[in-house]
Order: C-alpha cells, then structure tokens, then sequence
C-alpha cells in the first residue's frame, strides 16, 4: 500500500514580491471618482491584479499535477499511482496486481470458431510492471480527473503457439511445403502452396493488447507462404537434384577409396523444407553412412572398448584402443558442393580419432568386484547331445556381458535369431502344448539358470514367462522359457553399480553368476504349498520324428515369495504365482498312414 509519505510533499510557491504602490492606489477612504476623472486607470490596475492572482493560482495547480514521477489522477488496472515516485508506483502496481485474480484465471483463446483454454504461467502471460510504469510516467496529468493507462503485457510467443496447438490439434490448412523427392534417383520437384495458421507474433499481439480486461480473445489465421518458391524449387532440381545423382562420387582415404553410388546419394541428399517452408539442402551424414556402411568400414578402424576379464576367477580390466572414423558430419559442406558438378566427383576424407565408448576408467568406477549371486541347473545327455550344445552356444554368446546402471537387459536382444546359421541344433520344445523337435531347444535351460542368477542378485525382473509344464529339474515358479522373437527375457540393474555376467559348464551343468557389488546381504526364496492339483491326460499320437513320448505331470498352482535381507531383516518383499497345466502322456502309436 501507498502512504501519504510516498507521494512527495507539495512545494511551496513564491509569488514575485510587490513593490508598495505610490499612486492610484485605491483604499475604503477614496471616493468614488466619476467617469472621465482618471478612474480608467484604477480599474486597469485592479484587473491586472486579478490575472496577476488566477495565473498564480493556474501555477499551483501545475505544480501540483505534477508532484512526483507519475503524474496526478493516473491510474492502471484499477490501481492509482498518480504522484508516485517510479520505485513507490512499481510496488504499488505489485501489490495490487497480486490481489488482481484476473491475472490467475484461465483464458480463452478463440481461434476459427474453436475454444482453447490457456493457463498465464503456462505461456509466461503477465503485467510487466516497469515497463507499464514506463508508460505511466508519461503523457499529461489529470488533475481534476483520472487517466486510465494500459498495462505493458508480455507473454512468450513461442509457448502461447504451442499450448494453443496442444488444445486445438490441427489449426487452418496446412501449406504444401516445396521439396525435392528422388524416385529412386530421378529428382521430383514438390512445388510449395500457402496456407491458413496461426502466427506466432500475431496471436501474442492480440493477447497482449486484451487482456487481462477481456477474458476471452479470438485471434486470427493468417495466410501462411513457404518461404521457397516454385521457381526456386525448379532451380534446386536443375542446379543440383539432377547433377548429385548423375554418377558416383568417390571418397579417398589413406587405407582405400570409398564409391558412393547415385542411389547413395539420393538417399542422403536432404532437399525438403522446414516448417518455415525454406529448403536449406544439406547431406545427412547418418544416412549416407548407412547407404554405404560396408566399404566404410573398410577404411576405418573399429575402437576397441575396454573390457573385463575373469581368468584367475576375479574380473580383471582389458584397456580398450582407439580406432579411425571417416567424419562425413565435417565432410558434409564439401561433399554437398561436389555434388553440384557433373564431372568426375572426387573428395579427400576427413579422418579423425574414434575414442571407444567404453574405457578402463570407466569401468573401474562400475564396482564390479565381488560375486554376488551364482546358479546352476543340471543337464542330462552330456555335451555331445544337440540339446546340451544349444545351452552352451547360449551360454558363450552371454558370457562377459556388461549390463550398466539402469540399463536393461534383453537375452533376444543380445543373442539375436537362434537359428542353424548362429551355430543351434534340432532338439525338443514345446510347441502347441507337446514336445516337437524345433531348432534351439535347450535355450529355455539356460534362460531359467541366467533368470534366477538376477534374481537372486536382488535385480528387477522386467520379462519372464515360465514354462506352461512344470519340470523338476527347475525351481517351480522361479524359472523361465524363452521363444525368439516373441518371447523373452528382460531384467533391469537397477543397482548403482555395473553388472558383470559370467557363464561356464560342464558336460552335465550350466552355470551363471553375477559380478558386481552387493546390494542386498543376501536374497532368499519361500514357496506356497502347491494347490489346486490336476493329473494329465493320457493321448496317442501318430508315431514317427515328430512324436516325443511322455509320461505325463500333474498340474498346480504354486507362489514363490523373493524376500530381500539386509541388516538382519527382510526389508521387501516380492510375490510371483504362476499355474501350471498338467503335461499329457503322450504315447507313441501307429504311423499316420497305417491302418
């Protein structure tokens, strides 16, 4: 609030001092002197001292007006500020536009026949106070009246276009923005049209000149052009669209030379607009290294990440190595400038250090160092059965995988296909509820050993399914098949610290630990008495390869509870269920084909 001390004190007024009049001076003893007589004179004096008085009070007034930085009698949103100084006015305006709950509420924006709803703090949408005080300083006072000034609104135009297209969805017409396209190499121009949007400087204009008087405010759509013009898009096709792809352009570097075919430079030549409609024609160094992959890596050195070794049963670090890259981002400029000449088309490659993703230092802050968890399951048939060798091909293609802190793992993802051609055999699976031989089984073995290795480490199981039979030679509940590409398994360190797989074997037992740094002292399991038991059923199958005989398994329901101790107690608790059907006994009979 404004006190009377913040409006400055009225300053005195001193009127010129009037000399003692010597003659013609009228008193109550002077009589009346009649027309003609000199009187003329007398009457001139006393009006002259009239208008001396009247331009003397006119003065005062001014003065007064005038007190202070803003002038008397103006106002702003409600609030007076007429002769407050420019700091006493600023904390004024504040004050009582924090009580102003016009300034909280939210708006509506109209915008072709639409309603949009706009909070002010979500756009920046406010009073500027010096500024509004700026304008108030200005301009003539109002003594005997009031002078309403305007607010100085700012509002951030760029956040006011988004909130009003997050509430709006599409707005206007689009333009048809210009471009270039290749028809596999032949260049097709896309001349642009306008369209009908909103403008962002436009919409916070009339914003800003409305509110916060106006609680609803329609804004306009303006006739949008591209920036790039037909004829400009023509010129592009014919300057350089038709010459980038009329023969190969040749990159040379110290270890060999790299052709880029026309199709190669058609798929990284980027000739389309941005949202102002403008073509900046540029080469997309991330495609163009796709395009042409293979015989880049020819002429690069591939960096070597450090790693972790385990001989000597402690994991130890590997230092990683630097390789060479061919830098097309630095390379783009003068590959695009080449690209306009139709002639032999050569380019000298930029070659720089390619440091590896992963070094020593870096692993020597993960905390792998001790194991914290190991599994192993049993295995019948030895090494020499195709079953045993698709758990040890799994177990190789997993062992020393490095899973960092809020990484997730993904055993389709890091094996791929598990198919003849990634080293897999014939052995049985389940498909369609019986076994059937089917290339990779055995793989579910080793998912289930490698699932309990995380779970008992205390890491957080993102994808598992459990096999739909019960098979004694795995935990119930807490295990896992797996079927590429549609099923998997995922878990997440979700630890501080790095996690370090380790796989090894013999001809009867696959085993996987986790190296990393304790974070639970130890994980354990409690399991449910089984409940709602079913017996299999007995089914003849036609005999031949693909007929595996069972003896069959009962069905149950069971739950397995992983508990997670620290500090002497159980701190958390973790409930897995699962219901497995009773497996039939299938029996081997006659051939298909006999009677």
């Amino acid at each position: 609030m404004t006190t009377e001390s913040d409006r400055q004190e009225q300053p005195t007024v001193i009127l010129p001092a009037q000399k003692t009049p010597t003659h013609d001076v009228l008193t109550d003893a002077d009589p009346v002197v009649p027309p003609g007589s000199g009187g003329g004179r007398k009457k001139a004096l006393l009006a002259g001292l009239g208008v001396l008085a009247l331009v003397a009070g006119a003065g005062t007034a001014v003065t007064w007006a005038y007190r202070g930085d803003v002038p008397l009698g103006v106002t702003v949103l409600g609030a007076d500020l007429g002769g407050l100084s420019r700091t006493a006015a600023a904390a004024e305006l504040r004050t009582h536009l924090a009580a102003d709950s016009r300034l909280t509420q939210p708006l509506t924006v109209k915008v072709d026949g639409r309603d949009a709803t706009v909070k002010p703090a979500d756009v920046g949408l406010v009073v500027d106070v010096d500024a509004t005080v700026a304008e108030a300083v200005k301009g003539s006072p109002s003594p005997f009246g009031e002078r309403a000034v305007d607010p100085v609104v700012a509002v951030d135009a760029d956040l006011l276009d988004a909130a009003l297209r997050k509430s709006l969805g599409k707005v206007g017409e689009p333009m048809t923005k210009p471009a270039v396209v290749f028809d596999g190499v032949a260049p097709r121009a896309v001349h642009p049209s306008p369209g009908r949007d909103l403008v962002p400087e436009t919409t916070a204009s009339a914003v800003q000149k409305n509110w916060p008087l106006n609680r609803e405010i329609a804004v306009p759509l303006a006739e949008v052009h591209p920036v790039t013009t037909a004829a400009e898009v023509d010129q592009l096709v014919t300057d350089l669209a038709r010459p980038a792809v009329s023969g190969p352009l040749t990159i040379t570097a110290e270890k060999g030379k790299v052709t880029v075919p026309p199709a190669a430079i058609a798929k990284s030549l980027v000739l389309t607009a941005d949202k102002t409609g403008r073509i900046e024609p540029r080469v997309d160094a991330k495609k163009l290294r796709a395009a042409v992959a293979k015989p880049l890596a020819k002429v690069e050195t591939k960096p070597k990440n450090a790693k972790f070794s385990l001989k000597g049963g402690k994991p130890s670090i590997v230092a990683g190595a630097a390789g060479t890259a061919v830098d097309l981002n630095a390379m783009a400029p003068s590959l695009l400038e080449t690209l306009r000449s139709t002639g032999e088309r050569t380019v000298a490659a930029t070659v720089t250090k390619a440091e590896p993703s992963l070094t020593a230092d870096d692993l020597g802050k993960l905390g792998v160092e001790e194991k914290v968890s190991t599994f192993t399951t049993k295995f019948t048939g030895g090494l020499g059965s195709s079953r045993s060798q698709n758990i040890v091909q799994a177990a190789k293609q997993v062992e020393g995988a490095l899973v960092l802190p809020g990484e997730t793992f993904s055993l389709n993802k890091h094996t791929g296909e598990r198919g003849y051609k990634q080293g897999y055999k014939d052995a049985p699976v389940i498909l369609g509820g019986k076994l059937t031989p089917g290339v990779g089984g055995g793989v579910s073995q080793f998912t289930t050993t490698l699932f309990n290795a995380t779970y008992y480490a205390g890491l957080k199981d993102v994808e598992h399914k459990p096999h739909s039979y019960y098979f004694d030679r795995y935990p119930a509940v807490i295990e896992s098949t797996i079927f590429y590409p549609d099923l998997d398994f995922k878990f997440k360190n979700d630890s501080p610290h790095g996690v370090l797989l380790d796989t090894s074997w013999t001809s009867n037992s696959i085993t996987v630990s986790v190296w990393s740094t304790k974070v639970w002292d130890k994980v354990t399991t409690e399991w449910s008495k089984r409940r709602n038991i079913t017996s299999p059923r007995t089914i003849t199958l036609p005999a031949g390869p693909s007929c595996i005989a069972t003896g069959g398994l009962p069905g149950f329901t069971q739950d397995a509870f992983r508990l997670f101790h620290r500090d002497g107690k159980v701190v958390k608790r973790e409930k897995f269920t699962w219901k497995y059907d009773a497996e039939p006994n299938y029996i081997c009979g006659k051939p298909a084909d006999e009677d």
